[in-house]
């Protein structure tokens, strides 16, 4: 079987989660990231309010193992209700 993915694991994989600014929203997202990355760092996540303050953005370098690690993490962050978006 051919993978057909560009990347190579093991690798440091940036991740960027949008939502609504309020309370617990990193907490949250923490979480979830931990679930499927258990040595992710808490304190190494950025954080950045929007220029109206109405979204924040959560940036998180996970070392990414596997294709269906990545693939798994985006979907359950797609379907969390905090989030807007995650590139």
């Amino acid at each position: 079987m051919v993978d057909d993915s560009l990347i190579e694991y093991p690798c440091d994989f940036p991740i960027k989660i949008l939502g609504h600014t309020r309370a617990g929203f990193a907490q949250a997202i923490l979480e979830v990231v931990q679930r499927h990355a258990p040595d992710f760092d808490g304190a190494a996540m950025e954080m950045k309010a929007s220029k109206q303050g109405k979204y924040l953005s959560v940036t998180c370098v996970i070392r990414a193992t596997s294709r269906a690690q990545l693939d798994n993490l985006y979907r359950e962050l797609c379907d969390h209700p905090l989030v807007v978006m995650v590139l």
